[in-house]
């Protein structure tokens, strides 16, 4: 029997998770150590729910990787035994032109989706109110993910591997990349064969500051609703939307399962300096309200149940994820998950896995993982004088 690889991941959010999983089954004994409690409530990837679509315009990769991941979470759902993944489908808005460019890119990745019209957008969905003239492609095969129910399914199946540690309330203070080791608050210090730092927003203090450097921490709001009992039926299968107002960015997440209505936009993602807490400001609140009240017809501030704050974390130059080499393959860190990292976590966490052991995995689809940055070799890019726009998901 081969040696036993020993690895060592930071942080428990959902890349943290499923690639401890993964290790797991691949037959590393796997210790990871988390600062909260796990699932821990205030990981960027916690949250209700999170949207799962193929379709990104003008990006083929990432259009193939959207497709592989609706199969890969469907798998998932069958392993983690919970019911998480709802193909409520999901609606891409796009300007009536760029409509069946956009359904033939998705055709091209393997994925299926319908061409709507105005008329038809307005005739299947009349609660909704689409920008003039705006077409969309609807995606069948697409839908809402139950972010904390994914997450505590995930907290279980590891506490109850045989080949996996959890050390929850545990921070990391240090990684010592030459020493494949990080030391811990108390003193301790845990040492592996591999290792993996995918802690979110707080990665920046441990990783080293050229990388450090290049890393944005955005913070966005997010309303919660409930929808009136009148109108249950209407909401019913309703999909995801992107882009329900081009100039705000406006989204919506529809309420499935025990799940509110979720509603948000990309004007009040701002750029933050750190994490300072999850509650809303009334200034954030109030814009969302004012934007989503020509947006749903009949929307009333009385929908409103709560507000949370969310952070993320995106590489200044490229505005999406960023994963680093920072040891020769043996030592990864998940640095920048942007937005809408959470739907491509089955990839992300299979293909840490297969380099965690040494191999080298199929392409993705998505630069960021297919091609990490090394560090040690050479000084990366400084950030550029401004920042691209952000897209959460």
């Amino acid at each position: 029997m081969g040696t036993v690889m020993r690895t060592v991941i930071v942080g428990g959010g959902v890349v943290g998770l499923l690639t401890a999983l993964e290790c797991a089954r691949a037959g590393h004994r796997v210790t990871l150590v988390e600062q909260g409690r796990l699932p821990n409530p205030h990981a960027a990837s916690h949250d209700r729910h999170r949207v799962l679509r193929a379709l990104h315009p003008d990006d083929p990769g990432a259009t193939r990787a959207g497709v592989a991941a609706h199969h890969a979470w469907r798998v998932w759902e069958a392993y983690l035994g919970v019911r998480c993944y709802h193909q409520v489908g999901a609606l891409t808005g796009l300007a009536p032109h760029r409509v069946d460019s956009a359904r033939a890119l998705l055709a091209a990745a393997g994925g299926g989706g319908h061409a709507l019209d105005p008329i038809a957008l307005a005739r299947r969905w009349p609660h909704l109110c689409f920008p003039a003239g705006a077409g969309a492609v609807y995606e069948e095969r697409a839908g809402v993910l139950l972010a904390d129910r994914i997450l505590e399914a995930a907290v279980h199946r590891l506490r109850h591997h045989p080949r996996v540690q959890l050390l929850a309330h545990t921070a990391v203070v240090r990684l010592d990349v030459a020493d494949r080791s990080v030391i811990l608050a108390d003193g301790r210090v845990l040492r592996g064969d591999r290792l993996l730092v995918a802690a979110g927003a707080w990665a920046r203090t441990l990783l080293p500051p050229v990388a450090a450097d290049r890393l944005v921490l955005h913070r966005q709001t997010v309303l919660y609703c409930a929808v009136p009992r009148e109108q249950h039926h209407a909401w019913t299968g309703t999909p995801a939307v992107a882009a329900l107002d081009a100039g705000s960015g406006a989204w919506l997440v529809p309420p499935v399962a025990d799940a509110p209505l979720g509603l948000s936009a990309h004007e009040v993602a701002r750029v933050v300096p750190s994490l300072a807490g999850r509650d809303a400001a009334v200034r954030w609140t109030r814009t969302l309200r004012e934007r989503f009240a020509p947006l749903v017809p009949g929307f009333h501030p009385g929908w409103i149940t709560g507000a949370r704050d969310c952070y993320f974390v995106a590489d200044a130059v490229t505005g999406g994820a960023l994963l680093l080499d920072l040891a020769d393959g043996e030592v990864f860190a998940d640095a920048a998950s942007a937005g809408g990292s959470f739907k491509f976590a089955p990839l992300t966490a299979r293909m840490l896995a297969i380099r965690l052991s040494g191999g080298a995995p199929p392409p993705t689809g998505l630069r960021s993982l297919d091609r990490p940055l090394r560090i040690g070799t050479g000084r990366l890019p400084d950030p550029p004088g401004h920042l691209p726009e952000q897209r959460t998901w």
